[in-house]
């Protein structure tokens, strides 16, 4: 996890390109540089890529430092110039291409002089440095004491004259780590791709457990953090969860035993135990699979089996999150050395919510040598870890409840899914239903919608009936996309019947428009003056009032593996370009976002208008592009992106002018992008967001019980739950609407746009950028809750 980047000359690159570069494109996570732990994390190439050609686009020449540290300390053929081509075809490997080593040199004085003196000779005074915490302390370090490595250049009579020109050593960091263990970032580069190897095992295992009703442990990796471990235990229900920063209370042996025999007294067929490798008790001793294992074994006598997952979680194909992180974070890194001077601290770039901040390097270094030589527990680790932890941990302590509680509240709460199916919904459904029987309500479920709920179409749905379905795609509820306005007499008559109390709506932007049209009727119908609150759940990720929708990270992953598979189709074929359509309706996230994550070169989209001569200048560009040694191209489309230059049209136009110099194919992905398990953060988002808004209905009830009997006309009785910048927010569905293209079905401002110009530059366009946004430094102790 030691692999370095460094740009060279600031004052080579061209007076255009400094004009043009934008001061803040990006938004999530990048990496660290340490001593030389040599530890790997998936997509550090995508932030190579982006780093090398955003530098290289910006007129100064980039060099690799091969093998980490230890090719810096060694130079020679190890420090050699990156090219454009030189970074093509790597977005979809592991690891990393430049290698990454242990270096005990780099640990000594004598062995950062001589990394310094490497340096020097090539004139290199910026240094991109990606990797884990202790990467980042050797950087840091390394930087802390430039100075006096070039005083003792001098003194030792080497490089003399080169040590004038490098007074100064500009350093930025970025975030390699699958443990997302950064305190100042919400998900660091590798981790979303860990989570993706550990779910798919935990789906596989699932499936023989509840074959032979056995007891899985398995063990993540997470010596000192013990996030991997917290989100699988979220992302498939599992029964218990041991991480180091919250050892479990004494006596823990007996509720652990509790719980599973709880669990098979409902019905259970299986029982899931998570364990990161680093969890301990509360006097500070480890607690081990083969530890639970026997515990279960002999207090039980449950059939339990035991897997280590171990370092299968560094590698496989990077997650479409983990490469639009590392390709944004590649970005952030190369503006942040080129606004940098000599009295500018280093830092790390880094994600927080969906904004990218850069914190001090040394404030992060400081942070974390705290928390390791403290051993932070409890409260305290929480306290230095990311928001994120917190609330994942937070979620899973509401729904990891033994029993649900015996006191009801006499309080109804429907449940119902809006529009297409995505994968997610049902997560969500499930997080609902359990925090809402936490809460003490009863549950009710309404198949097929608002059609379903017009035609009584409502049952009770209890603990158990939710079983299981973090884990499943589609909508286990039914859905429809009918929307609530010529059923209004029908529904009102249901609400009443059934007694609603409030009501969760699930779905894509007919949910938002159904929630709409209830909350209008409002004023002839009273049944209607209930607490709604709208999920965002659909793969187009078009609803106002969120930057994401449940479902969209799942297809997005289906279309960039898909796009992968195409290209790899092409290996050992000369120079041909594919042409792929994707879902969205008006809304190009998917494909904006997809052709990041699959490095695309060119993406249609509804929201950026084109014409013949934008497609002339894209057709140009591939030609050129097949003159050197990259010899693929891609282009994807939106469904609805233009009603006249349709995929068959630009297939045909790409075919006819690119005759003798390539080929060209076409896919229409369908509806196998609304399909599929969900991924680990769609499953993680559809639960948190599935309990914060029970929580939320919990609060509005008080709010709106007056005289026996619940009464909600307000505008706040009826909002969205969306995820705003660096936060779940509820916002009024009436206040939403000034921000919506009802005829598009799209929100009228939409965060991705502003990312666009990161593909095409990636894509080697000469374009011009929007500078307008400027990412501040901000403090690591600024970012934590007291």
């Amino acid at each position: 996890m030691l692999w370095l980047h460094d740009i060279l000359n600031k004052s080579q690159r061209t007076e255009k390109a400094s004009s043009n570069f934008p001061r803040c494109l990006s938004s999530r996570v990048e990496g660290q540089l340490s001593e030389g732990d040599g530890c790997l994390a998936a997509s550090m190439n995508a932030a190579v890529r982006a780093t090398v050609r955003v530098g290289l686009y910006t007129g100064a020449k980039v060099y690799f430092v091969h093998e980490g540290y230890q090719g810096l300390v060694d130079g020679g053929e190890n420090i050699c110039p990156a090219t454009w081509e030189s970074v093509s075809m790597m977005l979809q490997l592991g690891g990393t291409v430049i290698g990454s080593a242990r270096c005990k040199d780099f640990r000594t004085r004598e062995g950062r002089m001589k990394a310094a003196c490497n340096l020097v000779k090539l004139g290199i005074t910026n240094l991109c440095v990606i990797g884990g915490d202790g990467s980042l302390t050797g950087a840091n370090q390394f930087r802390t004491e430039w100075s006096g490595l070039l005083d003792d250049l001098v003194r030792a009579g080497k490089e003399t004259n080169e040590v004038a020109k490098s007074s100064h050593l500009n350093i930025v960091g970025m975030v390699g780590s699958i443990d997302n263990d950064f305190c100042g970032t919400d998900m660091t580069i590798g981790t979303d791709s860990a989570l993706h190897r550990i779910i798919e095992v935990v789906d596989a295992i699932a499936t023989t457990a509840q074959s032979h009703q056995r007891t899985f442990i398995l063990e993540v990796m997470g010596r000192h953090c013990g996030y991997l471990a917290l989100v699988t235990a979220l992302a498939c229900g599992a029964d218990w969860v041991f991480i180091p920063e919250m050892p479990p209370d004494d006596g823990w042996e007996n509720h652990l035993c509790r719980r599973l025999t709880d669990q098979r007294t409902r019905g259970s067929r299986l029982n899931v135990i998570i364990v990161a490798e680093g969890a301990m008790s509360r006097d500070g001793t480890l607690i081990t699979s083969d530890q639970i294992k026997k515990l279960v074994t002999d207090s039980l006598g449950f059939d339990t089996r035991t897997t280590v997952l171990g370092h299968v979680q560094r590698g496989g194909t990077p997650s479409a999150f983990d490469r639009i992180l590392g390709s944004r974070m590649g970005v952030e890194a190369v503006m942040a050395l080129l606004e940098a001077t000599p009295d500018t601290p280093a830092c790390v770039v880094s994600l927080s919510g969906n904004q990218a901040v850069r914190l001090p390097l040394m404030e992060y270094t400081a942070t974390i040598n705290k928390q390791k030589c403290q051993n932070f527990t409890g409260h305290s680790a929480l306290f230095l870890m990311c928001r994120s932890f917190e609330n994942n941990w937070n979620t899973y302590k509401l729904l990891a409840h033994i029993n649900p509680p015996d006191v009801k509240s006499n309080i109804n709460v429907a449940i119902m899914n809006i529009g297409a199916p995505c994968a997610g919904m049902n997560a969500a459904v499930r997080a609902a239903v359990r925090m809402g029987i936490i809460q003490g309500h009863s549950m009710l479920a309404v198949h097929d919608g608002f059609d379903g709920l017009a035609h009584g179409q409502v049952e009770p749905i209890t603990w158990t009936s939710v079983s299981g379905w973090t884990g499943k795609g589609g909508s286990a509820l039914g859905t429809k996309r009918t929307l609530p306005a010529k059923l209004l007499e029908e529904i009102s008559h249901n609400i009443a019947k059934f007694n609603i109390h409030a009501l969760v709506i699930i779905g894509g932007f007919e949910a938002y428009v159904g929630a709409l049209e209830l909350v209008q009727a409002r004023e002839k119908y009273e049944e209607m003056c209930i607490p709604m609150v709208v999920i965002p759940a659909t793969v187009s990720n078009n609803v106002p009032g969120s930057d994401f929708s449940i479902g969209a990270d799942t297809a997005l992953n289906t279309i960039t593996s898909t796009c992968d598979r195409i290209k790899q189709s092409a290996a050992g074929t000369k120079r041909r370009v594919f042409i792929v359509e994707t879902m969205g309706g008006y809304c190009g996230y998917l494909a904006t976002m997809a052709g990041l994550a699959a490095g695309a070169d060119a993406a249609y989209i509804f929201e950026e208008k084109f014409n013949i001569k934008d497609l002339q200048v894209n057709v140009e560009h591939l030609v050129e592009k097949m003159k050197t040694t990259v010899k693929r191209g891609l282009i994807l489309r939106n469904e609805n992106c233009n009603a006249n230059y349709t995929t068959d049209l630009i297939f045909n136009l790409y075919s006819e002018e690119g005759k003798g110099v390539f080929d060209c194919r076409k896919n229409v992905l369908g509806h196998m992008q609304q399909g599929g398990t969900p991924t680990p953060f769609d499953r993680n988002f559809a639960t948190k967001m599935g309990a914060k808004s029970v929580l939320w209905l919990t609060d509005k009830l008080r709010e709106c019980y007056r005289h026996g009997r619940i009464f909600a006309n307000s505008q706040d009785s009826a909002c969205l739950l969306g995820m705003r910048k660096r936060a779940l927010t509820f916002q009024p569905l009436n206040e939403l609407k000034e921000d919506t293209d009802f005829e598009h079905r799209i929100p009228k401002t939409q965060w991705w746009l502003k990312i666009r110009p990161i593909m095409k530059i990636l894509a080697k366009y000469d374009i011009k950028l929007d500078t307008s946004e400027h990412t501040d430094m901000e403090h690591v102790i600024q970012k934590r809750r007291p």
